[in-house]
């Protein structure tokens, strides 16, 4: 009786492809360029149908995106679905189609190696399992950063050359100014605008003043049509806006490349002794101001603090006299833009904020609920800490916390809050508990 034949079972490789294009050209055509890259990667993984090669439906493309950086929507769903399990080879129809930066490649081939997931170039023979594969990459990952930066460089050096003959290189137009023929063209209702903003400034000197002013005049920032058709609406004036309107060369017909201004091909439409007034006053306004960097000074709440009115952002800020610090707050965003008829919600002083929020997490780091999930996060970590040793780490945030510097206390408390909103019927703390854990890993390292 003859012995049964076996049948090797080949394990499947899901190949997840993935496509990109530096620019948008011909991305409306039927068949595109990121089509040709699909149809080449799926050719190859049908040839190594008999090794278990399986491509994905999902299509992670990339139209008229960079390859100098990762900030890429389809490649970064791809990387979620690599550490979901999802893939086991990533294919590209070249290298660079991935990724132009030789740091950014290491960090790519880091989470690949981490999943077990391979990369394959259809058009570059290497394999990223060997080393002699890493080296081919490395070699020809240095020649695609080479091309990018040259390419770069190429692109800087035609830039400067026309804003130093004058030329309007793109871009939001100012306030003032259309684009006709790439060239600036007064817009005289938006000049009589801009120069009605030079002047109240001049007269006030007060940037709230000005912007709480124009906002009740209607006059907005510039609405303008890009190039492909599309409409920017403009946006109220706050008083970022307004120094950029007040600092901008252009009206003065110049423009600035590099901190040097050369004169420019457009009209000016501000008189120069009017611009001399205007930034004679800014200068008075900044010299009045610290100069003392605001990482110096202590804000361990920065970017937690919210307004409870506007659920916007509440920025560090401070007064000073005799160059010391008198008193430190915390002031809603749109108040510091416009004014407090904007925002009800006064400024809240920080010391207290501070010390109410700590009361909070205090208590909080105490409760039977919260000391159990702590437990749960760092014996999953580390099985041989107790929890005895646990809970007497979370008791020594007390006398940690004095003698931290403020962005330590900063980051600690960024381990442990959410948000930290503020209200007129008090303050809302929303505790980040997936953050217990590495706080009691950074308390046993003090």
């Amino acid at each position: 009786m003859s012995p049964k034949k076996t049948t090797a079972v080949v394990p499947k490789v899901r190949c997840a492809i993935y496509t990109r294009k530096s620019t948008d050209e011909g991305l409306d055509q039927e068949f595109n360029s990121l089509d040709a890259q699909r149809d080449a990667c799926l050719a190859y993984i049908a040839s190594q149908k008999s090794e278990g090669w399986l491509p994905l439906a999902d299509r992670y493309d990339d139209p008229a995106f960079s390859g100098g950086n990762l900030n890429r929507p389809a490649l970064q769903r791809l990387l979620k679905d690599i550490e979901a399990g999802k893939v086991d080879c990533v294919a590209c129809y070249k290298l660079d189609r991935l990724t132009r930066s030789l740091l950014d490649f290491t960090k790519l081939i880091e989470i690949l190696d981490r999943h077990n997931v391979t990369f394959i170039s259809i058009t570059q023979a290497f394999n990223t399992t060997t080393s002699m594969g890493r080296l081919t990459l490395n070699i020809l990952l240095s020649f695609a950063q080479y091309e990018r930066e040259t390419t770069a460089d190429r692109i800087r050096d035609k830039y400067a050359a026309s804003r130093q003959k004058g030329l309007w290189m793109g871009g939001l137009p100012p306030l003032g100014y259309d684009v006709v023929n790439r060239e600036l063209v007064v817009n005289q209702t938006e000049a009589d605008q801009v120069r009605h903003i030079f002047r109240h400034f001049a007269e006030c000197g007060s940037p709230t003043q000005v912007v709480r002013d124009l906002q009740t005049s209607g006059i907005q920032n510039k609405s303008w049509t890009t190039a492909d058709g599309i409409h920017r609406t403009g946006k109220p004036i706050h008083k970022a806006a307004l120094y950029r309107i007040l600092k901008n060369a252009a009206y003065i017909g110049e423009v600035v490349y590099q901190d040097v201004s050369y004169p420019g091909k457009h009209q000016p439409i501000v008189a120069r002794e009017l611009w001399d007034k205007v930034h004679g006053l800014i200068a008075e306004h900044f010299r009045t101001r610290s100069t003392l960097p605001r990482g110096q000074t202590p804000f361990p709440l920065k970017s937690l603090v919210r307004c409870g009115h506007c659920g916007v952002a509440m920025k560090p800020s401070h007064s000073r006299k005799n160059g010391s610090v008198q008193y430190r707050y915390y002031l809603c965003l749109n108040a510091a833009r416009t004014s407090h008829d904007q925002c009800p919600q006064p400024s809240v002083p920080a010391a207290e904020l501070e010390r109410l929020v700590l009361d909070r997490v205090r208590k909080i780091l105490k409760a039977p609920e919260v000391v159990a999930r702590a437990i749960r996060q760092v014996r999953a970590v580390e099985p041989e800490m107790t929890e005895r040793e646990i809970i007497d780490l979370l008791t020594r945030l007390d006398p940690v916390w004095e003698e931290l510097f403020p962005l330590e206390q900063n980051r600690l408390l960024k381990l442990l809050v959410e948000t930290v909103v503020v209200g007129h019927d008090g303050v809302d703390l929303q505790l980040r508990v997936r953050g217990l854990g590495t706080l009691v890993d950074e308390l046993a390292n003090h």
